[in-house]
């Protein structure tokens, strides 16, 4: 078991980063729309991109109106764009089979398209305010180091799940992500600033190799290349059609910015195949390409 003594962790994170809007709401769709933009997105880019989009698609029923096409031109910069296209689908699935009003039950958030254990527990501790405990990969790397091991999903759950005070779901969720972020990190810790250094079993035995939250179960093990990658080339791809263009197969090359590559034909027809299958973008009768 953790020791990890929860009135220091909520003593130290009281009004840290407050100003972040998502935290500032309620609204269990604006919290679904948060947490789809934070996966492996900065908070700093994240921040204007979120206020623009509740603008343009503020409640669910707007967004499944809105069709796919529009969620993807919308969510340009954000990278990993397959989400958008999840959360267009989660959205009609809350207005079908909801009448647009968000499930509060673990099993039917899970069900919602891209919605997976973090996300669904994130939006009954954020929105509903439910005794859930959220495992991302900051919360992952402080559960690890703090029992000194390597954690399934499973056992990372559970002992999540025992930390939850009751009654302060939200603040506490809140205040275990802002401890991996900003002292818990992935490298050079501040552990001398941590306010649960004590029960820390890895800060006690010396901060020794390995770091047992490498490997851990909700632990990002990092991205690899993007520049001069396929999904680069893809990207550009997508941008090239959230600008309203049709693109002719002829065009997809240079789209994708490979004029100068090997097998560059070749990988740009790939890369449309694969816009169309992820369901960010449509083929006309013609072969040319255009958003859904």
């Amino acid at each position: 078991m953790i020791d990890l003594a929860v009135d220091p962790v909520l003593v130290w994170a009281s009004g840290r980063r407050d100003d972040l809007p998502w935290r500032l709401t309620r609204d269990p769709w604006a919290v679904l729309v948060s947490e789809l933009m934070l996966q492996q997105t900065q908070v700093s880019r994240v921040v204007p991109r979120f206020e623009q989009f509740l603008e343009r698609f503020p409640t669910v029923a707007v967004c499944a109106a809105g069709g796919v096409g529009a969620v993807v031109e919308e969510w340009a910069g954000l990278g990993y764009n397959r989400r958008a296209v999840n959360l267009h689908r989660a959205a009609v699935q809350v207005v079908e089979l909801h009448g647009g009003e968000f499930p509060a039950e673990l099993d039917a958030l899970l069900a919602l398209p891209g919605v997976g254990p973090y996300t669904a527990r994130a939006v009954l501790a954020f929105a509903f305010e439910r005794d859930a405990a959220v495992v991302d990969t900051n919360v992952g790397r402080v559960l690890a180091r703090q029992m000194g091991e390597r954690l399934t999903a499973s056992v990372a759950q559970s002992r999540a799940d025992a930390l939850v005070p009751s009654g302060r779901s939200w603040a506490w969720n809140q205040a275990m992500l802002d401890l991996g972020a900003l002292v818990c990190t992935k490298r050079s810790p501040s552990c001398g600033a941590c306010p649960v250094q004590a029960s820390c079993t890895w800060f006690a035995a010396g901060s020794p190799e390995p770091d047992p939250a490498v490997g851990s179960a909700g632990v990002s093990a990092g991205q690899s290349r993007f520049e001069g990658s396929f999904r680069q080339g893809r990207a550009r791809l997508l941008d090239v059609l959230r600008t309203g263009a049709v693109v002719s197969p002829l065009q997809f090359v240079d789209a994708c910015g490979w004029s100068a590559r090997e097998e560059g034909e070749r990988d740009a027809a790939r890369a449309a195949e694969s816009l169309i299958a992820d369901g960010l973008a449509a083929r006309a009768e013609d072969g040319s390409l255009l958003l859904p």
